[in-house]
């Protein structure tokens, strides 16, 4: 099953990847379809069960069009009208980061000692992931394909802490936020290694509603820092939990996707499985 769901995650991918080089031309359904060697019945089915919408609609939302419409219709208001209509207006998200919480001077200064870390393996719809607990709450989540990889890329943040590989409750109320039902879910909380800056950004990030997009402009003057736009990319960029915290909301001013720790590609998929999902009412 594992391998199947990552053969239909990279064929997904691959198609997206096309339609970036040539969102231009409107790729047709058959076009599309021959170039994950699959019929144009079984493309449109796998897509449509991948994403809730269809090919063409997701085209849509993933365009450089797209994000340049969005900010022209909205420009240096788009994030401060993300801010007026709350979470509770778009995706229901209002409750579920209810703490967000930085780790103290003496856990951030001695790389986790004495913290006891949780780590489990999951399957995402952009592909498998890790995600890591203390007591407190989720300390990171990564999309990274060799398991190996991504627990010494964890043991890299928290050298001194001890692991164990468990799935617990903290990780499964978090995971449950790739389901199409969201009205089960229990509170997310968040226990974090940063900056007060990062901190900062990534409570910002936070803010962003499910398919709305903003600039990095615009979170540094939601923050007080306007000018920061460089800062608050790097601090953006050093973001330890993919997805929860929704960097991938986050565009350039000239309405490019721009990059992502985690692939633009991944960006892009992620931004248009949101937008679809908004659209066709499928969040609750």
């Amino acid at each position: 099953m594992k391998e199947q769901e990552q053969l239909n995650y990279n064929r997904i991918a691959k198609a997206i990847e096309y339609i970036n080089a040539n969102f231009k031309q409107q790729p047709r359904l058959e076009e599309l379809a021959e170039q994950v060697h699959l019929s144009p019945f079984h493309f449109q089915r796998l897509f449509s069960e991948w994403a809730g919408t269809t090919p063409k609609k997701f085209l849509q939302y993933i365009s450089t069009e797209h994000a340049k419409k969005l900010l022209k219709e909205q420009q240096a208001t788009l994030f401060d009208t993300a801010m007026e209509l709350g979470l509770s207006g778009t995706g229901r998200l209002h409750d579920l980061f209810i703490n967000i919480e930085g780790m103290t001077p003496a856990e951030y200064k001695n790389g986790g000692q004495a913290l006891h870390i949780n780590f489990s393996f999951a399957e995402s719809p952009f592909g498998s992931l890790m995600i890591a607990s203390t007591s407190k709450g989720i300390c990171h989540m990564a999309f990274e394909e060799d398991e190996t990889k991504a627990l010494n890329n964890l043991k890299t943040k928290f050298p001194h802490a001890s692991y164990q590989q468990k799935l617990d409750l903290l990780q499964q109320n978090a995971l449950f936020i790739f389901q199409n039902d969201w009205s089960g879910l229990s509170d997310i909380k968040l226990h974090l290694k940063g900056t007060e800056f990062q901190l900062k950004v990534w409570e910002a990030l936070l803010k962003i509603p499910m398919g709305k997009l903003a600039t990095y402009g615009s979170i540094a003057e939601h923050i007080g820092n306007t000018g920061a736009s460089r800062a608050v990319g790097t601090a953006i960029g050093s973001n330890p939990v993919a997805y929860l915290i929704p960097c991938h909301r986050v565009i350039q001013s000239t309405g490019h996707i721009g990059s992502y720790m985690w692939g633009p590609t991944r960006k892009t998929a992620i931004i248009g499985w949101e937008g679809a999902r908004m659209e066709d009412g499928n969040i609750e």
